[in-house]
């Protein structure tokens, strides 16, 4: 469990708090670049607890600048995105995408206000079709982008989703880390279904070791095989948001989020799944996008969403699986077939991880063996935060890029086989290379 104390340290991320100051220290992913158009219509964002507003300008600039106009607070959603700059509605304020006031239409010519007027804006880099911003200290020497595989991979070896979850983003993180869950909430009754196959429903009880290493924590998963041998899973969590989940057998691929904070109740959970070196299944992306038989995948399908005003954050990201609907859960479902009686996987992770408020107590909590990653993650985490708000020291991994390059595995050893280093090279990621093993 957490003390109360320790629980705020970890779910608030306003830029006062120790954790929203640590979490500036790296890149934020936060909207596909297709989201922003040029000389399209604004995007309303909300990052860390600062609101903001995404748009690109004639010359294809992305700007990311505070949500409101500095003369009277007018939003500047509704801003006219126009000849490389966005111009307020109320006055005609116009700014470009470093926060520079352009034009004053009803002031005085050559008024010095515009040369001194400035909003808040953060830099915005783009990579395989996701916009990235820097709201760090330094801005204008921010450090490179991480080197995360399933950004750097071709884009038809990857698939993408994004959507907002209704609680804090380590709640929702915490939720991945976890793999005893797996077979259990997302199987159903009887030996029918892919799930019920997975190889570690046949041990529900993992022995949990894990290893701290200078980018986050490889998490296994310790299980018995019926020939005697071990099959260990090795999730991998990465400072400040990201989770890696290992490739199952009947589903050879690799996956995971980021867990980026909108604020200190709400989540934006991007979340990627990739082959690593070949194109990604046409099969697959396409069950991603439509669901499977009126149930949600491990990703938000393109039905599952109820759009929201323009003046809501992320407007296309909200999903129609909340807690005010219960998640569209069905008892009666949950008697017949599902152990859940909740519409797939990705619903299932979220209603446990949503349903019963935005920020749980932790205090609460009675944490058993399996919860081992849990615990050592936010042990992790809390450390790292007071290191750099007490003294200053950053973790190697906000200015070292290459150490983001690690990969999730499942391997099957002999019983009491270290997978540290069985798994060592598999661990490591390598543009081009495949699994390397036979997951």
């Amino acid at each position: 469990m957490l003390s109360p104390q320790d629980n705020d340290t970890l779910v608030r991320v306003g830029p006062d708090t120790p954790m929203g100051q640590f979490m500036r220290l790296f890149w934020v992913p936060f909207l596909r670049s297709s989201d922003v158009e040029v000389d399209g219509q604004p995007h309303r964002v909300r990052l860390l607890k600062e609101d903001l507003v995404a748009f690109r300008d004639s010359s294809g600039r992305v700007g990311l600048v505070d949500h409101a106009c500095p003369h009277r607070g007018a939003p500047l959603v509704f801003g006219r995105n126009e000849h490389d700059g966005i111009r307020c509605v109320y006055h005609g304020w116009k700014f470009g995408v470093d926060g520079k006031c352009h034009e004053m239409p009803a002031e005085p010519a050559n008024s010095p206000m515009v040369s001194r007027i400035r909003i808040k804006s953060y830099p915005v880099q783009e990579r395989n079709g996701i916009l990235w911003t820097y709201m760090g200290p330094n801005p204008d020497s921010p450090p490179p982008l991480p080197h995360l595989e399933w950004n750097l991979v071709r884009e038809d070896q990857v698939a993408i989703s994004i959507r907002v979850q209704e609680c804090n983003w380590l709640q929702a993180l915490e939720g991945e880390i976890d793999s005893a869950h797996a077979a259990i909430l997302h199987g159903r009754h009887g030996d029918g279904g892919v799930i019920n196959q997975w190889k570690q429903a046949a041990d529900l009880a993992p022995k949990f070791e894990c290893v701290q290493h200078s980018a986050g924590m490889s998490i296994g998963a310790r299980r018995h095989t019926p020939d005697g041998r071990q099959y260990v899973r090795v999730n991998q969590f990465l400072m400040p948001f990201w989770t890696l989940v290992p490739p199952q057998a009947q589903f050879p691929e690799l996956s995971g989020h980021a867990w980026v904070p909108i604020d200190d109740e709400h989540t934006l959970c991007l979340m990627f799944s990739y082959h690593p070196s070949q194109p990604f299944y046409e099969k697959t992306r396409k069950v991603f996008k439509e669901g499977h038989n009126g149930r949600e995948t491990g990703h938000a399908s393109e039905q599952s969403f109820e759009p929201r005003p323009c003046t809501h954050p992320f407007p296309r990201y909200w999903s129609r699986y909340n807690r005010d609907n219960a998640y569209q859960f069905n008892y009666a479902l949950q008697v017949e077939k599902y152990n859940s009686g909740l519409p797939g996987l990705w619903v299932q992770d979220a209603a446990c991880q949503s349903g019963v408020t935005p920020i749980y107590d932790r205090s609460k909590e009675h944490l058993g063996t399996s919860d081992t990653g849990i615990a050592r993650t936010r042990r992790q985490l809390l450390d790292h935060v007071r290191k750099f708000h007490t003294e200053g020291l950053r973790p190697s991994s906000a200015d070292h890029p290459e150490e983001f390059m690690r990969r999730a595995i499942s391997i099957t050893l002999d019983a009491g086989a270290n997978w540290m280093e069985a798994g060592a090279e598999h661990m490591r990621a390598q543009l081009g290379k495949d699994f390397g093993y036979q997951p």
